[in-house]
């Protein structure tokens, strides 16, 4: 065989996310968009911020074309690594630096060239994540030449069983992954749990004599409700690698542009840096998007507005709710995680589906018999989806 046989697997099988978009979209020119409630992929339905679009404009109108589309350093325009790290300082009170701050093609690229970066093929080297998960971390895992390990969660709040997590960690633990806002629960994991995992780490690390890194996933720490606070890790554990995207925060998925900050507290944290730079090398990642490091370094603290999300969570919950569904209220992201009315979620999608509803049964995050709603699309698809759900769940009773 001339090809590499796993590359072709991952290429001809989709993520059932995926999937279910594409299906979404076929769907659609046969019976009509508007009567298919596809509510599969995390992509913003919020546009970006006026302040954005006029950045581009105004970039595009007054800057020199040569250099404002040409390659920037490899780890990216000092300029634009300095206003983020300023605006991480300001806003967290750490001591980042630019020359701690990697730019990437968004938190897929950010996550890939951190576990590359400390991850040694061949070593049995581990890399624990909290279940739910977001299916394409075992994808990059074993990508890098390490090996998938799952915490369960405490059943109902899906927050982290602290005594799962740590039985989880041996003498082959290199990394974990903690991602809050969760993908696909929507949960904001609290200062507690934070505080305990972090000790945690700095206990066995020390008994293992060798460090255990944290890398942050934060593309959603922006997207959070009420007077939620999201703690900022690099201020509660070293040896921590923050991977940010702002595709979630001011709504540009495509453009893929992100960040790695390092933790200037952490162990050799320049030699870290240095091997995110080679990871990044090695992976093939030139330089991030010239253009929207640009945008980025001008609306560095810019938001969308988050209203929308908020008025379908709840749009969706309540009527969940009421019609039997069990699902924890989310406090951040723009997930619904929800318990399947049968035990395989599979065979609860496709009976979602006779009812075009699509929805994400959710085996592959690390927890059966749940399926994922993505409710960051339009209030009128959340309103006309909503008597296909009580449809379903009458069904089932």
């Amino acid at each position: 065989m001339a090809y590499n046989q796993k590359m072709f697997e991952l290429g001809n099988k989709r993520s059932i996310i995926r999937e279910i978009f594409e299906y979404s979209k076929t769907r659609a020119k046969e019976i009509g968009a508007e009567n298919v409630f596809d509510f599969s992929l995390g992509n913003p339905s919020v546009p970006a911020p006026e302040e954005v679009n006029e950045t581009i404009k105004n970039l595009l109108e007054t800057e020199n074309s040569v250099l404002l589309h040409g390659y920037t350093s490899a780890q990216g325009d000092l300029g634009v690594r300095q206003t983020i790290a300023n605006s991480i300082n300001q806003r967290f009170g750490t001591k980042v630096t630019p020359d701690l701050i990697y730019m990437t093609c968004g938190a897929a690229a950010s996550l890939s060239i951190c576990l590359k970066a400390v991850i040694e093929e061949g070593m049995n080297d581990e890399c624990i994540v909290f279940a739910p998960f977001f299916t394409e971390y075992r994808v990059f895992i074993e990508n890098a030449g390490g090996k998938i390990v799952i915490s369960k969660p405490l059943e109902k709040t899906f927050e982290v069983d602290v005594a799962d997590f740590e039985s989880r960690i041996n003498k082959n633990t290199k990394a974990v992954i903690l991602n809050s806002p969760n993908n696909p629960s929507g949960v904001v994991y609290s200062e507690e749990t934070i505080k305990s995992i972090c000790d945690i780490l700095r206990r066995k690390s020390e008994e293992l004599g060798r460090v255990i890194y944290l890398i942050a996933d934060e593309p959603y720490r922006e997207l959070v409700y009420s007077d939620v606070t999201v703690p900022y890790l690099m201020n509660y554990y070293a040896n921590t690698l923050v991977c940010y995207s702002y595709s979630k925060a001011l709504s540009l998925p495509g453009e893929r542009i992100g960040y790695i900050a390092v933790c200037p507290d952490m162990e050799d944290a320049l030699s870290i840096y240095l091997a995110v730079c080679g990871a990044g090398r090695s992976l093939g990642y030139v330089c991030a998007p010239s253009l929207f490091q640009q945008v980025i370094a001008r609306c560095v603290d810019s938001k969308v507005d988050i209203e929308i999300y908020r008025e379908n969570r709840d749009l969706l919950y309540n009527n969940l709710t009421a019609y039997g569904y069990e699902c924890v209220k989310p406090d951040g992201a723009f997930y619904l995680f929800v318990k399947a009315l049968e035990k395989d979620a599979y065979k609860f999608y496709e009976a979602a589906k006779k009812h075009e509803l699509l929805v994400v049964p959710c085996d592959g995050f690390g927890i059966e018999g749940y399926v994922r709603i993505a409710y960051c699309v339009d209030k009128e698809r959340v309103l006309r989806a909503l008597p296909a759900f009580e449809r379903l769940a009458k069904e089932y009773k």
